[in-house]
């Protein structure tokens, strides 16, 4: 965020650009972006939920050739990065700015792409805080309904500021730890962003901040650098595909969608 922000704010984006970033280095099921799900490659599935959105135009960025081959096979635009990016925010400015060298897209969505039974209206929510001028960052998090979840370092905590019954807050604070204290709803984290394009740049080249280091949470960096994250609360966590388990979850969830 500028250091004059406060009197010149940003006006609400008006040209976004969806980005779907996707590799195929994967632990727990290699080549996930190529694997089957109703009959087309888990990252064209993922693709057409970011369509159906209507935010804007969507691209993945990837890797590998591979993966563009399937997205492009199925009528979608796919930019070749280096495969050496640190994290997934490095890869989406890389393809925005090979793409898009004129900065015509003042917006950035960045969708996982593990994730192919997302709702369009899921990711409509990551964007709309991107609304108010003075918001850099946009995420969403979900109320923690299982108490095995509040402790567990895995599912990611906001500390928001959220009024209650307000759909929609300014991250303080995210942490595996569970916080915050008292009584009141802890939320979950889900790592979908939307950015000023502006703020992406600014982002991918900051340093790491200490404690981004030590919760390994790559957002804490724009915290710590007065960058402002807004979260809306969606009201599920979207699956994630990471395991075989996973994926036949995806498969069926798919299936039954399509047999309605």
């Amino acid at each position: 965020m500028n250091a004059d922000s406060k009197t010149t704010p940003n006006p609400p984006p008006s040209n976004p650009i969806v980005v779907i970033p996707a590799r195929m280095a994967s632990t727990r099921l290699p080549g996930k972006p190529l694997a089957d799900i109703g009959g087309a490659p888990m990252i064209v599935q993922v693709w057409r939920r970011a369509m159906e959105a209507e935010i804007g135009p969507v691209v993945v960025a990837c890797a590998e050739p591979e993966i563009a081959a399937a997205v492009e096979a199925a009528g979608g635009t796919a930019v070749l990065t280096r495969p050496d990016h640190p994290s997934g925010s490095d890869r989406i400015f890389e393809a925005v700015s090979l793409l898009d060298p004129e900065g015509k897209y003042d917006a950035v969505v960045n969708v996982q792409g593990d994730l192919p039974t997302i709702e369009p209206a899921v990711v409509r929510a990551a964007f709309a805080p991107l609304s108010d001028p003075q918001v850099d960052i946009a995420t969403l998090v979900v109320e923690i309904t299982r108490e095995e979840e509040r402790t567990d370092p895995n599912v990611v905590k906001a500390i928001l500021e959220l009024p209650p019954g307000a759909r929609r807050g300014r991250a303080l604070y995210f942490s595996r730890a569970t916080a915050p204290w008292g009584d009141g709803p802890l939320f979950h984290h889900i790592g979908l962003y939307a950015y000023r394009r502006a703020a992406l740049e600014r982002y991918v080249r900051l340093p790491p901040s200490a404690l981004e280091q030590r919760e390994r949470l790559e957002q804490l960096r724009a915290l710590a650098f007065g960058m402002r994250i807004d979260a809306a609360v969606v009201d599920a966590v979207p699956l994630g595909v990471d395991t075989p388990g996973d994926l036949e979850r995806a498969r069926a969830i798919l299936a039954k969608r399509t047999s309605l």
